[in-house]
């Protein structure tokens, strides 16, 4: 039997499990919110970022991911993060949150502005390991995320995909999301070999986000 190309990340074990918790819900603190690249904190740790278009669920999933409540906003309307914010993990990572792309109600050279610091940052930040791309499970991947997954693959930076909101489509539909995400992955050499399955309402797939970041190198 041929291997599932892209399969869901598996449940961690539990020493992985542990040191996920440990990094992610131990001393996470705001740092700042960047509007240049010339605002960029040093780069003098691994980072991670949190990519999707405007109301995925991003500070939802950082929420979630460090088990606060607020430490990311959150809003209803599209397009409200419009920085780069740095939070630290420790003393040894960053999670850095993303404007999002794609729809949002701001005029259109506030929108082009943010929408190029995202793109300069993607594409020169030595210190980033892995992009998160966040992809909402009811309705899959949209040609505006296709734009930020070519961009990645040009600027070789290696990315994850991360479906949200699992809990809200039916079992059918969560189905054919898969399948859409694995056809569309597959033209991708910059994607990581592994989708995450998450909810930031169940806690699906939470721990096994966590041990993923606590795990890079």
């Amino acid at each position: 039997m041929t291997a599932l190309a892209f399969p869901e990340a598996p449940a961690p074990e539990p020493l992985a499990r542990e040191s996920g918790r440990k990094l992610l819900t131990g001393q996470v603190e705001f740092l700042k919110g960047v509007v240049a690249m010339d605002g960029l904190p040093p780069a003098d740790r691994l980072e991670v970022c949190f990519a999707g278009r405007s109301n995925v669920g991003k500070s939802s999933l950082i929420n979630a991911l460090t088990g606060r409540k607020a430490l990311a906003r959150t809003s209803n309307t599209p397009g409200r993060t419009q920085e780069i914010n740095f939070f630290t993990a420790g003393d040894s990572h960053y999670l850095v949150d993303l404007p999002g792309y794609g729809f949002a109600k701001e005029p259109l050279p506030v929108v082009a502005k943010w929408q190029a610091l995202l793109k300069s940052y993607l594409a020169g930040r030595a210190t980033l390991r892995r992009a998160f791309v966040l992809v909402d499970m009811r309705h899959g991947i949209k040609d505006v995320d296709r734009e930020i997954l070519k961009l990645l693959d040009q600027s070789a930076v290696t990315f994850q995909l991360v479906l949200t909101k699992a809990d809200k489509p039916k079992a059918a539909d969560a189905a054919r999301v898969l399948d859409q995400v694995r056809a569309a992955l597959a033209k991708h050499p910059a994607a990581y070999p592994e989708i995450v399955v998450t909810s930031s309402e169940t806690g699906q797939g939470i721990e096994s986000l966590r041990a993923i970041i606590a795990g890079l190198s």
